[in-house]
């Protein structure tokens, strides 16, 4: 089916196409490529298995034993496929036939599609006369998930209905088995016996399956039945998510409401609709349903574009809404929220469950601040997400991706404990193209130069030699504050599908608050894998053939004094190449350049300890930090956290440089030995140093290498045109 639909775009622009494969490509690539898509007019069956072809005798670069990864032609037809060709002994063999998912990320659309809309679209068809019992539903569209994903039980607010994650099924359904407990409209099943329902089934599914862990997610009323059972249960692995819990009941604007309700009487959903005519199928609601989709077909961007399409939603349904929320339901679910509230308050300390806590900043109904810390503090294991420019709705609302909450704060995990390798949930398409949004001002300002070196020595413009297949050990300099990290990342992933595990400081880890920033800004180290920087960690991911990478010189790089970019501050020991060599790892050095054409360092280390008030703050960030290294007595075991000034300068280019690999398969023996291995990681320092120094000197020859050559530049060939750069 893949093949099929590729095939199929096309077979729409042959001529187009073939003309760019022979212009990148010699004849016999060329005659592989046009067989593999579909457009040889000597064959137009799919090229499987190994099949090889002769390469032409004219084109001696070409001979040579490499294997390398085509997408260009892909990527011109905006198909996300990628061919791996093998070179060897004279000639080409399709390795592999892969997706790139990420080579178009940039146009990916929000893995969230559906709204308020949808939500009152299917909440009419739980809505009638049922008065009972409550019970469990799961969505179609959570049918995908994986084997072994752990269990979800999403329990309502004060609708009831059990379609709050709407908009998030589809996304959790592809990592959890969800069920969503659905309250009928008429059912008046006190707090302690909806308790006691979740309960059973949270206990029935923990004996069938007593290594899966099960996530408790609820909202509002919802939070405080999950915080309930989980008191119950301390024995239990359960891990709640709790949205804006109801930690109290505003009465200021609670009683009036009861009051209001209590004078009103019994029929005025019925009063509404005839007075309003909104019932389904007349005329009126058939109008605003027109424009309801119309709005949601050219969907409007903005705040006000939202909220009118909303408006014209609750609108068009408001004989829904009157069912879902009549006036004696409306009392009881007040009571409902009163008892529970007060039993989960009562019940907090029984809790011993990990608990993420998302909060918005503008529902001051049903939560207080001073109650939320208050959580934080007693519960055992607590993570609080706070997102300051939402309502009491979260999970309704734009730019709330429930999903990718989890994986920022890693709190996704299918046995005992978070594993950061086998619990690691790949970025979606429009996961990455958050992130390359993040990073465009960068990324635009310095228009990045990627260099690689093919296997035959030879530098290449772009990512094309890094290697294919893993165990793959990245290792290189650290600029200042990491600014190279994002571009790099992104861009390995964007157009090799290569997927960089970076190691990184623990305290990129750290959900709770800290002195020295802010904790949901080191949310792009953890959706786009980064892993804590240990011995262990290493020899896992090598251990299953990842792509890692690895900075020996670490935070004192990054945090490096005046005067000192660009140098190396390794250990003085290897600790990386023994366990490189038993895995047979390929190590590729890099260099990167350019953080002196962007800033200048002007208050470093050394000089913020002369200043008391920045010492303090130092101190208090190097203690939360922790030391990586304790016993060290070198400088890379005294280094100090601080966040260096910086003065910005119009701004430069980065460039990086990915040398040769470096074998170190059939090694292992060899490397045991304590000399062999130091040697072997001084070769491998060495190689570092000559690509920043190769780098350092090319770009004195680039022309545009400064910013007004490249908007000059793009301005007449295009903005989204490659710039040129210094000659190979």
């Amino acid at each position: 089916m893949m093949h099929l639909s590729f095939s199929l775009t096309l077979s729409r622009n042959k001529e187009t196409v073939i003309t760019s494969i022979s212009r990148l490509f010699s004849p016999m690539e060329v005659k592989l490529l046009s067989s593999v898509f579909g457009l040889s007019p000597v064959s137009s069956e799919r090229v499987v298995g190994n099949a090889v072809l002769p390469i032409s005798k004219s084109n001696p670069r070409r001979q040579t034993n490499r294997v390398t990864a085509i997408n260009s032609v892909a990527s011109k037809t905006h198909v996300g496929v990628q061919r791996i060709i093998k070179y060897e002994n004279g000639a080409a063999t399709i390795a592999k036939v892969v997706e790139n998912p990420y080579l178009k990320a940039e146009t990916a659309t929000p893995d969230l599609h559906k709204s308020l809309l949808d939500f009152l679209e299917e909440a009419r068809d739980f809505v009638g006369d049922d008065d009972g019992p409550p019970r469990w539903f799961s969505p179609l569209e959570c049918a995908a998930q994986a084997q072994g994903s752990p269990l979800l039980l999403f329990l309502p607010g004060i609708d009831g209905t059990g379609l709050g994650l709407i908009r998030h099924h589809k996304k959790l359904g592809e990592v959890f088995d969800v069920w969503c407990l659905h309250i009928p409209v008429r059912d008046r099943t006190p707090a302690n016996d909806l308790v006691k329902l979740i309960e059973r089934t949270v206990r029935s599914e923990n004996y069938r399956f007593p290594n899966r862990p099960i996530y408790l997610v609820g909202e509002s009323v919802g939070a405080c039945l999950a915080l309930d059972v989980a008191a119950r249960n301390p024995n239990i692995d359960l891990l709640l998510i709790l949205a804006n819990p109801a930690t109290h009941v505003n009465y200021f604007m609670s009683q009036p409401l009861v009051g209001m309700l209590n004078v009103l009487p019994d029929g005025v959903p019925t009063l509404l609709e005839e007075i309003f005519g909104f019932k389904h199928g007349d005329p009126l609601t058939g109008m605003i349903d027109a424009l309801t989709n119309e709005l949601a077909v050219h969907q409007m961007s903005g705040v006000g574009g939202g909220i009118l399409k909303d408006l014209f939603a609750v609108s068009a349904h408001l004989p829904t809404l009157s069912r879902i929320f009549p006036k004696d339901t409306i009392l009881w679910k007040v009571e409902l929220l009163k008892s529970a509230v007060i039993s989960a308050n009562s019940h907090i300390y029984a809790v011993r469950a990990e608990t993420l806590i998302i909060l918005s900043g503008r529902d001051q109904w049903l939560l207080k601040e001073e109650d939320i810390n208050r959580y934080s503090l007693t519960l055992p294991k607590c993570i609080v997400r706070k997102l300051k420019d939402n309502g009491h709705f979260l999970f309704f609302e734009e730019g709330v991706d429930l999903a990718s909450i989890i994986k920022y704060t890693n709190f996704y995990r299918r046995g005992k404990s978070h594993d950061h390798l086998s619990d690691y949930i790949m970025p979606t398409r429009y996961e990455l193209k958050k992130q390359l949004d993040d990073h465009k001002l960068l990324i635009d300002a310095t228009s990045p130069v990627y260099l690689s070196t093919l296997e035959d020595g030879k530098i290449v413009r772009g990512l094309e030699g890094l290697p294919s297949e893993g165990p793959v050990l990245y290792v290189g300099y650290h600029m200042l504050l990491g600014l190279e990290l994002g571009p790099m990342i992104t861009q390995v992933l964007k157009e090799r599908n290569i997927h960089m595990r970076g190691m990184a400081h623990p305290m990129l880890f750290i959900n709770s608050e800290v002195t020295f920033v802010d904790t949901q800004m080191l949310d792009k180290y953890k959706i786009l894998g980064g892993v804590p920087v240990s011995n262990f960690n290493i020899y896992k991911l090598l251990q299953a053939k990842s792509h890692v990478l690895l900075y020996p010189g670490g935070i004192r790089e990054a945090l490096h004094q005046k005067g000192e970019e660009y140098k190396l501050f390794w250990p003085e020991q290897q600790e990386f190449v023994r366990v490189a060599s038993k895995f047979g790892a390929k190590i590729v050095p890099f260099g990167v350049v350019g953080e002196d054409d962007i800033c200048k360092l002007v208050l470093d280390g050394d000089d913020q300890r002369n200043i008391p008030i920045l010492k303090q703050f130092m101190e208090e960030a190097t203690k939360q930090a922790g030391n990586l290294r304790e016993g060290d007595e070198t400088e890379l075991g005294n280094q100090d956290c601080y966040l260096p000034g910086l003065v910005p300068k119009i701004p430069g280019r980065f460039y990086y440089y990915f040398g040769e690999p470096i074998e170190t398969a059939g090694k292992e023996q060899e490397l045991k030995d304590k000399d062999k291995a130091q040697e072997f990681y001084l070769q491998v320092k060495s190689e570092v140093e000559q690509c920043i120094a190769y780098l350092k000197m090319k770009r004195e020859s680039d022309p545009y290498r400064q910013l007004l050559p490249r908007m000059m530049y793009q301005a007449s060939h295009g903005f989204s045109s490659e710039i040129p750069t210094f000659d190979l």
